[in-house]
């Protein structure tokens, strides 16, 4: 039976990192094989920092797997996917309007250099990593999907989230929206991430069906999360700029003890190549079936041991969503969350 966590308290509310449980759903309009922009907006993945509706929603578990790293230079071409990317929640720090705050909306979010703040602040430090994203179209026979807007987000090196994390709320990097190309590629210049307390490594995305509509995050037809292999992390967080990142993962143990990816991450695993001198090269292989209504996997249960309880997976000094509502939800839902 899956463990639903408790709840962490912050002043913006209960905070969980456990999988989301309920949501409301919506009837999609229109469930032809073409695309198009006005059926998918009812589309809407509630999943955000404070996404919980009434009434249970069945939860959709996906296969465990492996993978790992290897130190070539370039990397392999991803597969094509067995199935249809697992839907997450967008997590407490999305700044995609879901919890007050939207970096969405702000000239120059479309980049693919996402390193450094958008007005030209600060740049995130760590070892570098080029990650594409090669998103294919179920609903059309798994063509590539050409023109689709990807938004990816992460924590940096001291596992901070700009815009949210004591200190940086002013800083607005590792945050940027790619266009897929002919390919269906998307490509980013960011950083490993680093590693905090209660959650594997990971980056953020979610897919909008084109670039006008990657300003709400109501639009997106996809919304998940990407893994890392442990090898590669062992050998990244040996560097003095993860600070506490070896022990934050040794802490968790594996992949299978996160709350997030514990139900299996196959799908959402990354293949990566290179060192932490050289920097690493990513790709990953993501399906989108516009025709078929979001389902939540759910995880297997929460990390064990950390600070805050089972569950806890905020970042350092636990910074709360500094945008959320003035009571910690949006209307109509109540806080629970998945960071």
């Amino acid at each position: 039976m899956t463990r639903v966590p408790e709840p962490i308290s912050t002043p913006a509310g209960p905070i969980y990192e456990g999988r989301l449980l309920d949501r409301p759903t919506e009837d999609v309009v229109d469930q032809g094989a073409g695309f198009d922009i006005t059926t998918l907006v009812t589309r809407r993945r509630v999943l955000g920092v404070v996404g919980a509706g009434a009434g249970a929603l069945a939860l959709a578990a996906c296969s465990t797997g492996t993978a790992s790293t290897t130190t070539t230079a370039s990397a392999t071409a991803p597969v094509t996917p067995a199935g249809e990317i697992p839907e997450e929640t967008n997590g407490p720090y999305p700044a995609d309007g879901t919890n007050g705050i939207n970096v969405l909306e702000e000239s120059g979010i479309v980049r693919k250099d996402i390193t450094s703040s958008l007005d030209g602040g600060s740049t995130a430090d760590g070892v570098p990593l080029s990650l594409t994203f090669t998103v294919t179209d179920t609903a059309n026979g798994g063509v590539p999907f050409d023109g689709v807007a990807v938004y990816a987000w992460q924590c940096d090196a001291q596992g901070r989230y700009s815009m949210y994390s004591e200190g940086i709320e002013d800083q607005t990097y590792l945050r940027g929206i790619q266009i897929t190309d002919a390919d269906g590629t998307a490509t980013f210049e960011t950083i490993v991430p680093g590693c905090y307390t209660g959650r594997w490594t990971h980056i953020h995305f979610e897919i909008y069906p084109d670039v006008d509509s990657a300003t709400d995050a109501g639009n997106a037809i996809a919304t998940s999360q990407v893994a890392f292999p442990q090898d590669m992390l062992d050998a990244v967080y040996q560097l003095g700029t993860y600070p506490e990142s070896a022990r934050n993962l040794a802490r968790i143990g594996s992949l299978d003890n996160d709350n997030v990816f514990g139900d299996g991450y196959d799908l959402q695993m990354g293949t990566f190549t290179g060192d932490p001198d050289a920097g690493y090269v990513g790709t990953l292989a993501v399906a989108v079936d516009t025709t078929t209504e979001p389902t939540l996997s759910h995880g297997a249960g929460a990390p064990g041991g950390g600070p805050g309880g089972p569950g806890a997976g905020q970042p350092p000094a636990g910074a709360p969503p500094v945008g959320a509502p003035p009571n910690g939800t949006a209307p109509g839902t109540t806080p629970a969350t998945t960071n």
